[in-house]
């Protein structure tokens, strides 16, 4: 989508695409799944969990942070991260909104 066109679609739309692409990369759906079932915060984990580089990584935490689906704590030298449950529920209700839409069968389809 290019950025001159994204004014012709609602705010809603605009933002649930956003929220589609950033979770769209397996690498980023990996990392919410890790999170998730450490039950706590983590950090240089990542890396060695994923197999992906660092710098691989952190972009991929760039992107997650800023849909704001995750928070990170600075600790020392590293970065600590976790899941903003408010950010999830959110987000989650966003999907179930738009995938609770009825559809509309044609009988040309």
């Amino acid at each position: 989508m290019g950025l001159t066109k994204s004014e012709i679609f609602t705010d809603e739309q605009n933002r649930l695409a956003s929220l589609f692409k950033v979770l769209a990369h397996p690498a980023r759906v990996a990392i919410l799944q890790y999170i998730i079932n450490q039950k706590a915060c983590i950090c240089n984990d990542l890396v060695e969990e994923l197999g992906l580089a660092q710098a691989t990584i952190s972009q991929h935490l760039k992107e997650l942070k800023s849909i704001g689906i995750i928070q990170g704590t600075i600790e020392v030298k590293s970065v600590c991260y976790c899941i903003d449950k408010n950010v999830w529920k959110k987000i989650q209700a966003d999907f179930n909104s738009f995938f609770d839409q009825e559809v509309k069968v044609n009988k040309c389809c």
